[in-house]
């Protein structure tokens, strides 16, 4: 029978890392607190603390319980491949080959999460999409753009809520804001930001030219209210406009859309997705609450500048990313070097493999700045 010793080891090795950077002895802990926490009776007497309380209780047994199921596959898997190689049984090879394949994938997903660094990468994320240089072309490619996230976050089970969609000159759209919720929709989503460069023949060019066209992804997380920040009213604009694009019969008919303005910092959020004011002024003040904490945060790091100006400019020499759809066949990360030649898979959401590379490129530079500071 096949020696899969070497195998085993690896993936015990593996599943004993698994149990570091999930925090399990520390989560098995904060799920006996939560649990005594959520039998109160009185625990829905608050329904906004109930529900902080179910979901981290949700999310910590999650942990716990899938560490202790890939614990237990483990066992078994060794369990079977030392039986059968004290009674030479070559017949539950396949078996045993199996069950590490499977083990493996599951491990190849679940190691993701080790390269999550970020205070809120586990957040929900409050994502833009802005078109820019290129024209018409460029507005047809940031709806190509959102499209390509919503798929993204389809395939991977993820909720998401467009909040405000404004509609291109002739095609497209000129910009849009959306929220992916989700357990590390930031974490994944942050890895995107940034300018985004299409080429291909222009389907609004009548001499079929090759075009060049830019739009712009940024990411922010979705607040806790404990970390939402304190906007003086006298700081902001506050515009109500009709609503445009589909929507149904009260479509242009009322003035729900609402537009908020912080004049010290000229950050401007708008929403127009549902037919209430109220909700639309809710849900853009915490967009807004959002956006000013992310501004906190930048000015306190060092990075922060060099950021910004990457966001300065969506255009030439600022992209993150290049699609070409002609001549040939390619999408190349420009920071990372990872590519692809199924530009049609990427652009139907198969973006993973590129944020996992850009994390991944991410902690590898932060470790390397750390050695840096020793030196």
């Amino acid at each position: 029978m096949k020696d899969f010793s070497g195998d085993l080891a690896d993936l015990a090795k593996r599943v004993s890392d698994a149990q570091g950077y999930l925090r399990i002895a520390d989560a098995r802990v904060r799920r006996a607190e939560l649990e005594q926490v959520a039998a109160k009776p009185d625990l829905w007497d608050d329904p906004d603390a109930a529900r902080k309380v179910t979901t981290e209780l949700a999310r910590v047994s999650d942990d716990v319980d899938l560490y202790e199921r890939l614990s237990q596959r483990l066992s078994d898997a060794q369990t079977l491949e030392e039986l059968a190689r004290e009674e030479s049984d070559d017949s539950v090879e396949g078996e045993i080959a199996a069950a590490i394949a499977d083990l493996a994938k599951e491990l190849d997903a679940l190691e993701l999460r080790a390269l999550f660094s970020g205070e809120h990468d586990d957040r929900d994320a409050i994502c833009s999409v802005n078109s820019g240089a290129g024209g018409t072309d460029a507005q047809d490619w940031a709806e190509m753009l959102l499209r390509m996230y919503l798929r993204w976050a389809e395939r991977r089970g993820l909720a998401v809520e467009v909040d405000e969609v404004t509609e291109g000159d002739e095609a497209g759209i000129s910009s849009a804001t959306f929220t992916v919720k989700g357990r590390y929709a930031f974490g994944m989503l942050r890895a995107e930001r940034g300018v985004h460069r299409l080429v291909r023949i222009s389907p609004f060019d009548a001499q079929s030219r090759r075009h060049t066209a830019f739009a712009a992804l940024d990411a922010i997380p979705a607040l806790e209210e404990q970390d939402e920040v304190e906007i003086d009213t006298n700081d902001l604009r506050i515009d109500t406009f009709r609503s445009s694009g589909a929507g149904g019969q009260h479509v242009n008919t009322t003035d729900s859309a609402v537009r908020l303005t912080h004049i010290p910092t000229g950050i401007v959020v708008q929403c127009q997705s549902e037919r209430s004011q109220h909700k639309n002024r809710a849900t853009a003040w915490k967009m807004l609450r959002a956006r000013l904490y992310e501004r906190e945060l930048e000015e306190r790091e060092a990075a922060a500048a060099a950021e910004a100006a990457s966001k300065s400019d969506i255009g030439w020499g600022h992209q993150i990313r290049s699609y070409v759809l002609q001549p040939y066949q390619l999408v190349k990360d420009l920071r990372t070097g990872k590519e692809s030649t199924s530009p049609q898979d990427v652009l139907n959401g198969d973006l993973t493999p590129f944020m996992e590379a850009s994390l991944a490129h991410r902690i590898g530079g932060d470790k390397a700045a750390e050695v840096a500071d020793l030196q």
